[in-house]
This record gives structure tokens, sequence and C-alpha cells, in this order.
């Protein structure tokens, strides 16, 4: 290759000398004619390759099945191969035509090294975002970070081309210059420390499985409500329902709390967790009178006819004085209101009666007694979701009086 190219750049420089023009003046005007040979040569080398990648990419890419050189031909990887291709031959020619020109030799051939790196690393670095692309197809990856592992790589890279660079211009020894990087460690660990972090955070996040892209999260303390669309190593994206974008550091992902619903969704239902106050001076016992009206809601007649024979029997066996409704055993409105609210939960279409499913009393309060409604709704989905539990609420609150309760609401005094 060295002879080829002495031939290649050594005939112009006796041919002027013979012409008797003066050794100097024949080295200048020798190494011009070079370096226009040189350009010319490189140009003609690059469009070349350039068109013979492309168009080989783009028929590799076309007849096979992969979608993977697709995303290499999207991401222009041929296209930067052929402009490394030129760059080695002027890598290899600079010492030939500037032989007799030492320290522009060293200067050129200096700057040519670190481009060649640099491009190399950029080649990589599409090869690297083909990759990611490919990955995010497959349904198996699309929930990974894959952004952050292929930014980790990136940068260890960049650092390793960092050295090179380095080593080329001063002309150091690249085992030298990892000895004063462990001696800066420390600095370098204060100014990447973020990176660092975002690094240890990506990693906990993808082997402890926390969040995935495409989960929805809530964070609070970053105003953060909806679906995950990104995660990289500095950030995860989350779009929120207002269509509106957070971005949330990747190590509060692990330094601070959060809620994931994938649980949820996953899951064969949705919770509903509400209460209603009822006032404890509209709570009392039945009369009998009371009952057999009562009897006329088909959902607890049956329970009523029941639970009155049983409530009869004891009272008969201990002569329990009736005069007064305390004594003995007795049905209250607030419980037959609970068996009647269960009895219609367990009726509804929209909740999933294998999951949960009751109408609990909860710890008094000073508003009133709190009626708690737990169970889990088939749908999903947030509207319909929504749309379940106000149909639920809706009947409850409809169905009140009609065991003499009253809900508590707090009064507003109006002045004229």
């Amino acid at each position: 290759m060295h002879k080829l190219l002495e031939k290649l750049y050594g005939w112009s420089y006796p041919l002027l000398k013979k012409l008797d023009i003066g050794e100097t003046f024949s080295a200048y005007v020798s190494l011009a004619i070079n370096i226009v040979l040189l350009c010319t040569i490189a140009y003609f080398i690059f469009q070349l390759f350039r068109y013979f990648l492309v168009r080989a990419m783009i028929i590799i890419a076309r007849k096979s099945k992969t979608r993977f050189d697709d995303f290499l031909v999207t991401n222009k990887t041929a296209k930067y191969i052929s402009h490394l291709i030129p760059l080695l031959f002027i890598y290899k020619s600079v010492p030939v035509i500037l032989k007799n020109f030492v320290y522009w030799e060293d200067i050129f051939g200096k700057l040519v090294g670190i481009y060649i790196v640099i491009l190399s690393l950029w080649i990589t670095k599409t090869i690297f975002n083909a990759l990611r692309d490919y990955l995010k197809q497959n349904p198996s990856y699309r929930d990974k970070p894959i952004d952050s592992y292929i930014q980790v790589i990136m940068i260890v890279l960049w650092i390793f081309g960092f050295f090179i660079i380095v080593s080329k211009i001063f002309d150091i020894n690249t085992g030298r210059m990892l000895g004063a990087f462990g001696a800066i460690s420390a600095i370098i660990i204060l100014i990447f420390r973020d990176t660092i972090l975002g690094f240890v955070a990506s990693v906990q996040v993808s082997l402890n499985d926390m969040v995935r892209i495409g989960d929805w999260i809530t964070f609070d303390k970053f105003g953060a409500d909806g679906d995950v669309i990104e995660i990289n190593l500095a950030t995860v994206k989350v779009r929120n329902f207002d269509n509106t974008t957070t971005t949330i550091p990747t190590y509060s992902m692990i330094s601070d709390s959060f809620r994931n619903w994938r649980g949820m969704i996953n899951s064969p239902g949705r919770r509903i967790k509400r209460h209603i106050l009822i006032k404890a001076t509209s709570i009392r016992f039945l009369k009998e009178d009371e009952l057999g009206e009562l009897k006329k809601i088909h959902l607890v007649s049956n329970y009523i006819s029941q639970r009155q024979n049983e409530i009869n029997k004891f009272n008969a066996m201990h002569e329990v004085d009736k005069s007064l409704l305390i004594n003995g055993r007795n049905m209250t409105n607030f419980g037959l209101f609970r068996k009647y609210i269960t009895q219609y939960l367990s009726q509804y279409p929209g909740l999933n009666k294998k999951m949960i499913l009751l109408c609990r009393q909860l710890q008094p309060t000073p508003q009133g007694i709190p009626l708690e409604i737990y169970a889990f709704s088939n749908d999903k989905r947030f509207e319909n979701y929504e749309y379940i539990m106000a149909d639920i609420f809706d009947h409850i609150f409809a169905s009140i009086p009609y065991f003499d309760l009253e809900i508590y609401e707090l009064s507003s005094d109006k002045f004229d």
C-alpha cells in the first residue's frame, strides 16, 4: 500500500525538479498537485462507496425479512461508513504527501486520526440507534428502558474515544492516561453525578421491574399522572392525561415513592372504594309495621321474613318484654339498608363478583357514620369505571329515604 501511494504521489516532484525551477518551489508546487490529487481521489472514493453502499443496503433491506437493516437505512449508517473509507485513504496518504514537511505531517496526521475516531463513534451510534428502534418493535422489549442501556454504552465509548484523542494530540501513552484518570475519578464522579445515579436507577428500575414504558403511574411530588412514554439514562417522561408532559429524574423512581397502576390494569377488576356519611341520629330500631312495608322492597323481602322469624323465636324463647323496642333482638334501618346495598351490588352487572364485594360500616366520625362500598368493576377503562361508580352511588342516594335514613350535609346559614 505504501509503495503504491509513493508511485501515485511521487511523480510530480522529480518532474518539476527536472524543469530546474528550484527545489523549494518544486516541493511546494508538488505538494499542491498532490493535495489536489488526494482530494480528487478521496471525493471519487466517497461518491463510489456512497452510491454502492447506500443502494446495496436498500436492496438488502427490501429483500430481507428482518427489519433491522431497514433501521440501518433510516439511521444512515451506510452514508457515514462511506465517509470513513476515503478518510482512511487520506490518513494513509498524508505521511507520503507531507514526508518533506514533518511539522505539517504531524499536525494533519493527528487531525485526520481524531476525525476518524469521532466518525467511528458516530457510526457505532447509528448502529446502536438502529438496534434500539428494532428492539422497540419487539413486544418483549417494548417496555424495557433500551435508551438507558444504549446511552450508557455510548458514554463508555465516548470516554475511550476521548482518551484516544488526547493521547494522539499530546503523544501520551494510553496506560498513563488511565492512571491519571483513576487519580481524578472523584472529580469525575462529582461532575457526572446525575449520569451515574441515572444509570444505577435505570438498572434497578429494569431489574426490579418497577416501571415499564406504557405503565400508568402517579407521582405526586412531580405532579405526574399518566402513561410512561420514555425511559432513558437521565429522565422518565410521562404523558399526563391532560396531554401535558412531565419529566422525572430517573433516580427519583428509586429514591421517592410513586404509584404504578399496572397491577390494577392486569387484574380482573378495578377497585371502587368510596363512602357516604349517614347521620347517627337517623339510625333507629324498626317496628313491626315498618318491616311489613319494607317487605315490598324486592331485594330484602326474603331476608326480612327470615330474619324476622329468627328474631321472634329468640325473643319468645327468652320471654323478652317488647313493650320497649330496645329489649331483645331487633332490626335497625341502617343494618337493613346495608343488607339492601349488598344485595344490590351482588346483582349489579358492572361488578366482578369473583372479587371482594361488600358494604361496610367504618369508624364513626363527628360528621356521621361512614358507609363504604368496597367492590371491583369489570371494566377498568377510566370513563366506564367512573360511570359504573356514579351509577351505583346514584342508586344509593336515591334509596336512603326509603329506610328513613339521612345523609350528613354541612349546613350553611344564609343571612338576608
